[in-house]
């Protein structure tokens, strides 16, 4: 422009005044074209989103991927499903409610938490059968349903089992993805998500399945109290507090009970179906039930072990002649007010043995039945629990491989129990685990207990209490 000018300008003198005129008519033309710019600028990121004029690359992904989310969110919205953010990227952006509150109140959406590196965002959908497919392919998104048996209509008496939707994968421009998490409600009054399998036919290539945050194993879940807030100008639901979903989400992991395998055991040993029998298993629920809830409200977490593990483990059931009710807590987990609450709760302490840093053990009255706690001792590859003989102060240590917990579900009720649950059981029972022992001696029947010295006498008061 300004060359012309001085061309135009070498042909010979221009009055002052065109010329003056003539810089403030492209002055005022080259506003009112800059102000049109502003405004359709507004106008298409208003209409089309954050990011909507970004150039090739990165931007231009995560323009790609708010649209696929304001997409999916629309549909949810449409048929009213209960869907709800569980992606772990994104919830661990929400660290502080500040940061939550200033990006829900912004006038002008941006891309922060919605759009990460990754190529796929987790939602949680609540207990809905997905039934619109063809809504999905309107909207340009590809769908892939993965089925599997419905856990909570399986049992001894029916293996098969009805399947039901259990992930939802919808794809947008053949990468970007919403992978749905379907959460079911079970008898334990908690969240549940199965496996993600893929079965023969299903194209591998469809989303990146070895990254997804869900999937790798069934997973369990309190339900949580959601909000509705704005995420990157999008209204969406999440945990009220996702910190301590996140905190749930790494140690998630759900077994579920071995219903075939049980069936065959009792094929070969039946049930006793005596009114004793099934006055014990009564009792035992009952307090496993109050056990479970002292322990929550503690914030101690525990597992199913010795014959109570092994009752879950081999018959899906407590088994009715172990007279007990038998559970493990790490001894860093224990509590000075462990007993007291458990007096509050109506079990008075029947016999405490060793001490806090060397094979403490608890024992608890119930209602003709007893609550046996170990606690267990990290020491290198191994861990261990200890045990005592009153009479005489001699000592015994139970050794176990190390283990993981798992929750899984036994009489109504979400217990943990070690991931590796046939390592431990061989351990405390030996190979032949799934054969029934009615006659236990528990300082010599188990293969994993060794001799552990004697309590010296001037300690015994303080380590051998009964009561």
């Amino acid at each position: 422009f300004f060359v012309y000018l001085s061309r135009f300008s070498t042909r010979g003198p221009m009055p002052r005044l065109n010329r003056t005129v003539v810089l403030a008519l492209l002055i005022a033309t080259s506003s009112i074209f800059l102000l049109f710019q502003l405004y359709y600028y507004r106008q298409y990121v208003s209409k089309h989103g954050p990011l909507a004029l970004s150039s090739k690359g990165y931007l231009a992904g995560k323009e790609a991927q708010w649209h696929l989310v304001k997409k999916f969110l629309g549909l949810a919205r449409k048929f009213s499903l209960p869907v709800f953010l569980v992606d772990t990227v994104t919830l661990s952006l929400l660290t502080q409610e500040a940061e939550l509150l200033k990006d829900s109140q912004l006038k002008e959406p941006h891309c922060t938490f919605l759009c990460t590196h990754r190529h796929f965002i987790t939602f949680g959908l609540l207990g809905n059968v997905w039934k619109y497919d063809d809504a999905a392919e309107e909207r340009g998104l590809e769908l892939l349903e993965l089925r599997g048996k419905d856990p909570r209509l399986v049992g001894m008496d029916d293996l098969t089992g009805s399947e039901i939707p259990l992930h939802l994968l919808i794809r947008s421009d053949g990468h970007l993805l919403v992978h749905v998490v379907v959460l079911y409600e079970r008898s334990g009054n908690y969240l549940w998500h199965g496996p993600l399998r893929l079965t023969p036919g299903i194209d591998h290539n469809f989303a990146p399945f070895r990254k997804l945050d869900f999937g790798r194993y069934a997973g369990a879940y309190d339900r949580p109290e959601l909000i509705l807030t704005t995420l990157d100008g999008l209204d969406v639901r999440l945990p009220k507090n996702f910190s301590h979903f996140l905190t749930e989400h790494s140690s998630s992991r759900f077994l579920e009970c071995r219903y075939r395998e049980a069936a065959a055991f009792y094929q070969l040993y039946p049930d006793d179906p005596s009114p004793e029998a099934m006055d014990f298993r009564m009792k035992a629920k009952s307090l496993l039930h109050l056990a479970a809830r002292v322990l929550t409200e503690l914030q101690v977490p525990f597992w199913l072990s010795s014959g109570t593990c092994l009752g879950w483990f081999r018959q899906c059931n407590i088994i009715p002649y172990s007279k007990d009710v038998d559970l493990g807590i790490w001894i860093k987990d224990y509590r000075h007010d462990l007993t007291q609450a458990f007096q509050r709760a109506g079990l008075p302490l029947k016999h405490k043995f060793g001490k806090i840093e060397d094979s403490l053990e608890l024992s608890f009255q119930g209602l003709d039945v007893k609550l046996d706690i170990f606690f267990f001792y990290e020491d290198g590859d191994i861990v261990w629990n200890g045990g005592t003989q009153a009479k005489s102060g001699k000592k015994f240590k139970y050794v176990f491989p190390r283990f993981s917990l798992c929750w899984t579900e036994l009489v109504d009720l979400r217990l943990r129990v070690p991931c590796e649950t046939l390592d431990y059981v061989v351990a405390n029972y030996g190979p032949e685990w799934n054969v029934p022992v009615k006659t236990w001696d528990w300082k010599s029947s188990p293969p994993n207990v060794q001799e552990n010295g004697v309590w010296p006498i001037r300690e015994r008061d303080d380590v051998i209490q009964v009561y």
